[in-house]
Formats: structure tokens, C-alpha cells, sequence
């Protein structure tokens, strides 16, 4: 039985890459190469008119973040902070009611963004991880598995959160500062598309690429675990 190659995009070593250029080439593992059903599958998802209204204006997006963009040879000049693009993304898309997830401990960074959104003309519903007040212990966690053992612990709440954001009817969402999991409960849950403003990094603040720029120096560990 032949195997099937996986695709393997990091991997890719090519100067010229297919998926880039009309005279790319791709390895083995190229999926520009190998996956033409799974292409047009989802080019004709595109054609859906709010699908390719969405992805119209997300790559209009993309191109406003640079500016001189006409020049030859064509230098990148980024303008634009996440804040910024999120803001001008959702006005392309005439969003009004944005909602906002946000972890408890990043409630300065989540009152900051919220205050920005609204000065940006925007109604804004926001909640925190810990709606609710539910007990750690409904995930049956016991007193050794909170962050602090033997104390009153809350679980964060992202479906819940999710759930909210939906009855709120929200156009569009954002995640700030959610952990691992509890992002992706969100994510599943969510009825509006969501973005993420923050990822949770405790140690890099909230900068988890620091991790793989280091990857040589300080963060070596990664490499060898």
C-alpha cells in the first residue's frame, strides 16, 4: 500500500515555492501540489457571499499595513499595530457590537481595550474567564491542582463566555490573554467569528515567540527535552 505524504509546509526548504510563484516548484510533501481536491473544496466554501466578503476584507487588510507599496523594488514598511488592524477590520466589515474575552488577570489590558474599541465608535460586550464563580472542583479537581493549593478556587469559563458573547449577539469577537484550551473552548464555542488580540505566555509576557527566537541561546531546553 502507498503511503500518503502529510503535508509538511515547515519543513519546505524550497528557494522558489509553488504556493508563492507561478514558477515555484514544491517538494514531495507540497500540499499546492498534492491536495487539488481539497483546494477546490474549499474554494467553493469562498463562494459562499459572506465567506468571500470576509476574506476580501481581511486581505485588503492585510495589504493597508504596509505603506509605499508601489515602489520597485518593494521594501516592507508595516504601519499598523494588531490594535489598529482589528479596529480598521472591523469597520471594513460595518461591525457595530464587538464582544471581548478576556482572562482575569489581564483585566488592565482588557479595560485599556475596551476603552480603545469604544472610543472607535463601537458598542463593546466584554467578559471575564471567571464568569460565573464556578468551583474548580466541578471539573473534579482536587485542593493539590489549583494554582493556589488549598484555597477557594474559581474555574475559568470559556464556554460560558462563549455562550454570553451568543446571546449578546455579538458581530465579531476577541480574545485577550486566554490560556491554552480555554482559548479553544471559546473558539469552538462561539457563534461570531473571533480573533485574538493576546495569547497567554506567563513567562515571556505574553510574547510566546520570544521562546522560538531564543531557541539557540536561553530557550535551548526546547530543543532537547
Amino acid at each position: 500500500m502507498e503511503k500518503v505524504l502529510q503535508p509538511e509546509c515547515a519543513k519546505c526548504n524550497v528557494e522558489i515555492r509553488l504556493c508563492r510563484s507561478k514558477e515555484g516548484t514544491g517538494p514531495q510533501f507540497c500540499p499546492t501540489r498534492t491536495k487539488e481536491k481539497e483546494l477546490q473544496t474549499a474554494l467553493e466554501k469562498y463562494k459562499d457571499q459572506n465567506t468571500m466578503r470576509f476574506a476580501k476584507a481581511a486581505s485588503l487588510q492585510e495589504a493597508e499595513c504596509y505603506v509605499r507599496r508601489d515602489e520597485k523594488p518593494f521594501v516592507m514598511r508595516p504601519t499598523k499595530t494588531r490594535v489598529e488592524e482589528i479596529i480598521e477590520f472591523a469597520h471594513k466589515m460595518n461591525y457595530r457590537k464587538l464582544g471581548v474575552g478576556f482572562c482575569a488577570g489581564l483585566f488592565s489590558e482588557g479595560n485599556t481595550f475596551v476603552r480603545i474599541l469604544e472610543k472607535h465608535g463601537f458598542e463593546v460586550v466584554s467578559v471575564c474567564c471567571k464568569v460565573g464563580g464556578v468551583p474548580k472542583e466541578f471539573l473534579g479537581l482536587g485542593d493539590d491542582e489549583k494554582v493556589r493549593v488549598g484555597t477557594y478556587e474559581t474555574m475559568c469559563n470559556p464556554i460560558t463566555q462563549a455562550e454570553i458573547l451568543n446571546e449578546a449577539g455579538t458581530d465579531f469577537n476577541i480574545l485577550v490573554g486566554l490560556c491554552v484550551g480555554h482559548d479553544a473552548l471559546l473558539l469552538k464555542h462561539a457563534r461570531a467569528l473571533t480573533t485574538v488580540l493576546v495569547v497567554k505566555d506567563r513567562v515571556l509576557g505574553h510574547n510566546p515567540m520570544a521562546a522560538l527566537y531564543g531557541v539557540k541561546g536561553y530557550f535551548q531546553r526546547l530543543m532537547n527535552p
